[in-house]
């Protein structure tokens, strides 16, 4: 049974996320601020933490920083929807991956459970799918969806998890194009709804992260009204 952490000020959001994760079979330890859950991190570490960035005594992007000087322990952050410059710095400081307040619980839980997952392969050091374990090498893209690294012309480029999964999905088959339904049934359960506008997002997120390795990146293809596409370059 995986033990998850939840740092947030937020006692609504605490007990509400709880109450969802013990549901899934989760043992679940809260804290209210940062500094609280960095003392108990000192003690014993949990196996992924879900950390507010805005928190008294000790934000979630000072709580990352200091984790990352001894672990890599897994860790998603909570943000708002105006917190974009957080997400990005938080994202290069080593988060896994982020979600935005106000959130689906279910979503939350699907992005745990895949970086669990993710985590779980790299420690057996094989993948339960030799296919998922695969080295991808599309011209100058190289991906190691065992360890979640993407570089770009050599540049290394920080991805959340379902920026991978969908780049990982396009990449695999280059000049197939991939509609909307078959890009949300990668990134997602398929009991968790999601809008096709979600897809764009994400996309576009994504175009905008490979561009900080190459302003000209043009690799992923939009056909309007059918879906996308990866081009090898």
């Amino acid at each position: 049974m995986s033990t998850i952490a939840l740092v947030d000020d937020d006692r609504n959001i605490l007990t509400s996320v709880s109450m969802t994760l013990e549901a899934e079979g989760y043992d679940v330890v809260t804290f209210n601020d940062g500094q609280s859950a960095l003392d108990a991190f000192n003690i014993k570490l949990p196996d992924i933490a879900v950390l507010d960035i805005k928190m008294p005594r000790m934000d979630g992007m000072d709580l990352l920083s200091r984790l990352r000087q001894k672990t890599d322990m897994p860790v998603i952050f909570l943000t708002s929807k105006d917190d974009e410059i957080d997400e990005v710095l938080g994202l290069r400081m080593g988060a896994d991956d982020y979600v935005r307040k106000p959130f689906s619980q279910r979503l939350l839980v699907e992005r745990i459970r895949a970086i669990l997952r993710r985590q779980e392969a790299i420690a057996s050091d094989s993948g339960d799918d030799p296919a998922e374990s695969k080295l991808i090498e599309r011209g100058s893209l190289k991906m190691d969806p065992l360890r979640h690294s993407v570089s770009w012309k050599g540049k290394s480029v920080s991805l959340t998890v379902t920026e991978f999964l969908l780049l990982q999905a396009l990449a695999t088959r280059p000049g197939f194009v991939k509609s909307r339904d078959q890009l949300m049934d990668v990134a997602y359960d398929d009991q968790v709804y999601v809008d096709d506008r979600t897809i764009d997002s994400h996309i576009k997120r994504l175009r905008k992260k490979m561009r900080t390795a190459d302003d000209d990146f043009a690799s992923i293809e939009t056909l309007y009204g059918i879906g996308y596409r990866y081009t090898e370059a």
